[in-house]
């Protein structure tokens, strides 16, 4: 090998263990998953002999979309998406702006504070809210049942926004960290003639300070969406207190782990790509019109 050849791999060489990783722990998974989706479980009648799998290319996609547990927990991760992610972002830009105003105090607190939720392992959050949202237990509705007024956490139309309202409590924090990061990035001398204009905090915020932010709006809004398909921990933890609320189909995740339960992975598998290809879809256009807005 000639100089210039050995010059040239070295790079390659510095990149092999992540390339490595990458596709073993990456690459391979998705493949496995894309290629296991293409087969069906066959059982017999009796159950005595051992499951067959056939190839059918469209077999498991075609079932997913006629299975109506499946369909209607994509459509709850949908609303709860459209819901969910704006109300926290938006929590997140009113914490960021409070915290980066000139009036605020205490900063570094009100910045640890906000974090300390996000640095709570998401199980261990769903189990200390269980507590909150059981009657037996829960502080609200102590305060709130003398006044004749009882709120059920776990009932079938609200049991989905408890949800939300754990995830909004774990990550709003975390997605404001990355929000005020970008608001201390803008330039101290823009701020500072906003200033001498006669801008109000208010007028500063809304014309310069959030649209100086819209690259780390959307980067969190993508992370947001892409966290709310994935969304598994909190409904899985409050399934068992939920008196039957949150099923075992509620989230797609949910769906396929009750196929992988019920041992038809591939049906499993091609709930996961059908997803994956959803979620991707979805961020494709979110780029898109954030991106066209900005060119505008």
């Amino acid at each position: 090998m000639t100089r210039v050849g050995a010059r040239r791999l070295r790079p390659l060489l510095f990149c092999a263990p992540f390339l490595v990783l990458f596709a073993g722990m990456y690459v391979a998974p998705i493949g496995y998953a894309v290629v296991s989706s293409l087969f069906t479980v066959h059982r017999s009648g009796l159950g005595l002999t051992a499951p067959t799998r056939q190839f059918d290319a469209f077999g498991n996609y075609a079932r997913a979309f006629q299975d109506g547990a499946f369909t209607s927990s994509l459509a709850r991760v949908a609303l709860f998406g459209l819901v969910q992610v704006p109300v926290m972002l938006g929590l997140a830009l009113l914490l960021a702006l409070l915290i980066d105003s000139r009036s605020a105090r205490g900063k570094g607190f009100f910045r640890l504070a906000a974090f300390v939720p996000y640095a709570v392992p998401g199980v261990s959050a769903a189990l200390v809210w269980s507590f909150m949202y059981s009657s037996q237990s829960s502080p609200v509705d102590r305060v709130l049942g003398p006044l004749g007024l009882d709120i059920p956490f776990f009932a079938e139309d609200l049991v989905l926004w408890s949800v939300a309202n754990i995830v909004t409590w774990g990550w709003a924090g975390y997605n404001m960290i990355i929000i005020y990061a970008a608001l201390r990035a803008i330039p101290a001398e823009v701020l500072e003639a906003a200033r001498m204009d006669g801008a109000s905090a208010f007028r500063t915020a809304w014309s310069i300070k959030i649209p100086a932010v819209r690259g780390a709006l959307v980067l969190t809004a993508v992370f947001s969406v892409i966290g709310s398909a994935q969304l598994y921990n909190e409904p899985a933890v409050l399934q068992p207190v939920s008196a039957g609320s949150v099923s075992s189909t509620f989230t797609p995740i949910m769906s396929a782990q009750s196929a992988v339960t019920a041992g038809n992975y591939p049906y499993a598998a091609a709930q996961s790509v059908i997803l994956a290809v959803l979620v991707g879809v979805v961020s494709l256009v979110f780029f898109k019109v954030t991106g066209r807005g900005e060119r505008a």
